[in-house]
């Protein structure tokens, strides 16, 4: 993120310092580490792509402007899986882009693995894994 003092950046810069601070996962890598139990898959898109393009068996569904309120695991709206800074957690937009920032604030929450899937959940659609049809 931005350092004091830095002057005002564009979006795309950025997006490249944010990931420069973790490592993002490829649709394969985060279907194997959640289908292992060794990450929560979070699925932060819009409902109209929800129920457009359907969901990720197993995904969390969480909106983004709930994001840190519901995986922060010292706060009192958290889910139950948020029980540790150590949770591994794939943050998953339509793109691969939204996700980016949200790890970043994830991040700065002190939830040092959060990621984020290249590409999206149309990457993830692309590389056919699983998807189920919105109800």
């Amino acid at each position: 993120m931005a350092v004091s003092g830095e002057g005002p950046v564009g979006v795309d810069e950025l997006l490249e310092r944010v990931r420069a601070g973790y490592a993002r996962v490829t649709a394969e890598e985060a279907y194997a580490a959640a289908g292992a139990g060794e990450a929560l898959l979070v699925d932060i898109r819009y409902a109209a792509l929800r129920e457009r393009d359907g969901l990720i068996p197993g995904a969390v569904v969480v909106e983004r402007n709930e994001l840190e309120w519901r995986l922060d695991p010292q706060g009192s709206h958290r889910l139950p899986e948020a029980t540790s800074h150590d949770l591994r957690v794939v943050v998953i937009c339509n793109e691969g882009y939204a996700s980016s920032l949200a790890a970043a604030s994830l991040h700065q929450l002190g939830l040092h693995r959060a990621t984020d899937l290249v590409g999206g959940f149309q990457a993830w659609r692309a590389a056919g894994l699983p998807v189920t049809v919105a109800h």
